[in-house]
């Protein structure tokens, strides 16, 4: 899989499916989930909604997916990631998962191409250097003969330095 990092709006990628750091209502939020939720439409939210009347929830580390809706790619993966509470190794393990989820659920649907945004790093508090060396690892580590191209989407300045910084030492 290929490895790529840009700094931008999630929202305006082009491709097979983008993750979103959802909370567990699926209803939508701040940050990145408000952000898919407003620009990806009412269907985003109806397809949301329709899972949660089927199986409540979404667990933290777990992930669903719904068509794009008004975005560019066909699909979103919404992923849940953990809130910061200091606890590293049970935070780490949840995160990971996020990940995992995303690119399992991506390669059942035949996803060539996926975007990240940076999860758990803005209201959940996340350790962005822990957060980014998780996502590479996990993504790194992932062994698929479906998905061709995993694209970091980094919101702002911080977040792509440290991306850049950890993508440096294995490129």
């Amino acid at each position: 899989m290929n490895i790529e990092l840009i700094k931008g709006d999630i929202t305006k990628i082009e491709g097979d499916a983008i993750v979103n750091a959802a909370n567990s209502s699926l209803l939508g939020g701040g940050g990145v989930d408000g952000a898919i939720h407003r620009a990806g439409g009412k269907q985003i939210l109806e397809e949301c909604m329709a899972i949660r009347n089927r199986q409540g929830k979404c667990k933290t580390g777990e992930a669903i997916v719904t068509t794009g809706g008004n975005l560019p790619a066909k699909y979103v993966i919404h992923t849940v990631g953990p809130v910061w509470n200091g606890d590293e190794e049970k935070g780490s393990k949840l995160l990971a998962n996020c990940y995992i989820k995303s690119l399992k659920l991506a390669e059942s649907l035949d996803v060539k191409t996926i975007a990240f945004p940076n999860i758990s790093t803005g209201i959940y508090r996340f350790p962005k250097e822990l957060a980014a060396k998780i996502a590479i690892d996990e993504v790194r580590n992932f062994k698929s003969e479906i998905i061709e191209k995993v694209v970091f989407v980094c919101f702002d300045d911080e977040n792509e330095a440290i991306y850049n910084e950890f993508l440096k030492e294995i490129r």
